[in-house]
């Protein structure tokens, strides 16, 4: 894609939805970034389910700690890798309790230092929480990355960098939600919903579907 090209397909999506955001839900800074921690091999929507009862008992490192790794299981226990999970966001609880007072830390070398929290989980909570523009490449960005033309890499990393050198403003800051929610909802993996994307004809993709299958039903 060209520059001009970038600039109309983000302000197709800005239009489209002018105000972006994850659809992970969450009342503080703390309860995002579990949120996003469990998020990882799992939809929002089941994530969603699960957290609400919990985030109504914990709204702070300390009362998930005063919880326990047993008691957060049996909320978390739908989501898959929840063993793994439960013990990670413990572990990041006792660390925020232990090293930021409880406060979950604005910067990305910090945050990757929790448990169970990687580049892509310390993107999304700077950009949702401190409004930072970063670019949180989950397998959607990188699927429409890809496909489009917009950003290609074989890695999240590298599709990140491209993302940071390419996407204009004023863009930046819901480039990542835009990304993933037209991944999500239009730029399906398995069949791209072309006939009704608003960037199809600035997108690279050579098997474009420009016909809705008969039968079949899609998000207007």
């Amino acid at each position: 894609m060209t520059k001009d090209q970038i600039f109309e397909f983000f302000r197709r999506l800005a239009e489209d939805n002018p105000s972006p955001e994850t659809e992970l839900e969450y009342g503080n800074c703390y309860q995002l970034v579990v949120a996003v921690a469990l998020s990882a091999q799992a939809t929002d929507v089941g994530v969603n389910k699960a957290t609400r009862a919990l985030f109504r008992e914990v709204e702070t490192p300390q009362q998930m700690l005063e919880l326990g790794e047993e008691g957060l299981k049996e909320h978390i226990k739908t989501i898959g890798l929840f063993n793994s999970k439960a013990k990670n966001v413990i572990l990041l609880s006792q660390l925020l309790v232990d090293e930021y007072g409880c406060e979950v830390p604005d910067t990305r070398d910090d945050l990757v230092r929790l448990p169970g929290v990687g580049r892509k989980t310390a993107n999304v909570v700077l950009n949702c929480w401190f409004g930072q523009e970063t670019f949180a490449v989950d397998t959607h960005i990188l699927r429409v990355g890809n496909r489009t033309g917009l950003a290609k890499g074989k890695t999240p990393e590298q599709v990140e960098a491209k993302l940071e050198k390419r996407v204009p403003q004023p863009f930046r800051l819901g480039a990542h939600h835009w990304l993933i929610l037209h991944g999500r909802y239009v730029c399906k993996a398995r069949t791209p919903e072309c006939w009704r994307c608003k960037v199809a004809d600035l997108c690279s993709y050579r098997k474009k579907v420009l016909e809705k299958p008969k039968g079949r039903s899609a998000k207007a």
